[in-house]
């Protein structure tokens, strides 16, 4: 089951999966997943970057996050039900993210 952490993220690189997809991309130590996966030429959906907007709402389907803010803008329900903002949160393990509204970024010419 996934789960929330409070402690500050693994000092190591994690491998983040975006399904449907399955495109795959590392999180450097304290890296937003939202910078990470744009990093790799996968777009998120995103808006504010703050954690206020929920524009970035996303299922954590596996693994362990953390959140660089105390306030995300996720209810306790939402969290229970595996929902995050990737735009706020930090992988502390590999994880696999649920987000079909993903895509790869043309700037990149990835395929």
């Amino acid at each position: 089951m996934p789960t929330v952490a409070s402690q500050p993220p693994q000092a190591t690189e994690s491998q983040i999966r975006i399904e449907p997809a399955g495109w795959v991309c590392t999180a450097a130590p304290l890296q937003s997943i939202l910078q990470a996966t744009q990093q790799a030429g996968i777009e998120l959906p995103s808006s504010c970057r703050n954690g206020t907007c929920r524009t970035c709402l996303s299922q954590l389907v596996s693994g362990e996050i953390g959140y660089l803010i105390e306030w995300p803008g996720v209810s306790a329900e939402e969290r229970q039900q595996g929902l995050f903002l990737p735009c706020v949160a930090c992988a502390r393990s590999d994880i696999v993210v649920d987000q079909s509204m993903a895509h790869r970024s043309s700037e990149f010419n990835v395929t």
